[in-house]
């Protein structure tokens, strides 16, 4: 008989950068180019089969990315195993702040896999995030990384089953 797993992914990124967007990809299937800001915290869930783990429930915790919640998050990031760390590739400074929420989750799940998302791929022509940045970024926080598009869904399913396989040893 398979085994059936549960785990919590949170993610963390600042306002707009896409974390609720690409929840709805991949829960849903659809995008909606309408913005609405998350308060607080959106749980969802998904059940994944990975063929050599067996089928796996995430329980994905969307957080706010606002300054005011700080306090509020590190008790959202309870029993966590694993976040997705996601920045706009069209604003720079959200890739730079990703450091903090890695700490962050650091601070209150010692060893948790991360995996940095430079989301909103289909905006090439705006992009001020460079792979090389990200590569960088992510061998400093030793994580994977890959960028993807909300909108296009684009890698979507696979920053979540990468992270799903991380957070069993993979």
């Amino acid at each position: 008989m398979a085994r059936v797993f549960q785990k919590k992914i949170c993610m963390l990124g600042d306002f707009a950068v896409g974390k609720t967007s690409l929840v709805r990809r991949f829960v849903e299937g659809r995008f909606d180019d309408r913005y609405l800001s998350t308060i607080g915290v959106k749980v969802s869930r998904r059940k994944v089969f990975l063929p050599e783990y067996g089928e796996m429930h995430l329980l994905l915790w969307d957080l706010a990315g606002s300054e005011e919640f700080t306090g509020i998050q590190s008790n959202y990031l309870q029993g966590a195993a694993g976040a997705l760390l996601v920045c706009d590739l069209t604003r720079r400074e959200t890739m730079q702040s990703l450091r903090k929420y890695a700490q962050r989750l650091e601070a209150v799940r010692p060893g948790a896999p991360v995996i940095l998302v430079g989301n909103k791929k289909d905006l090439a022509d705006i992009r001020q995030v460079a792979d090389a940045d990200l590569d960088a970024l992510a061998q400093e926080l030793q994580a994977s990384w890959l960028t993807t598009s909300a909108k296009s869904g684009e890698n979507v399913e696979e920053a979540f089953a990468l992270l799903a396989k991380r957070t069993l040893g993979g």
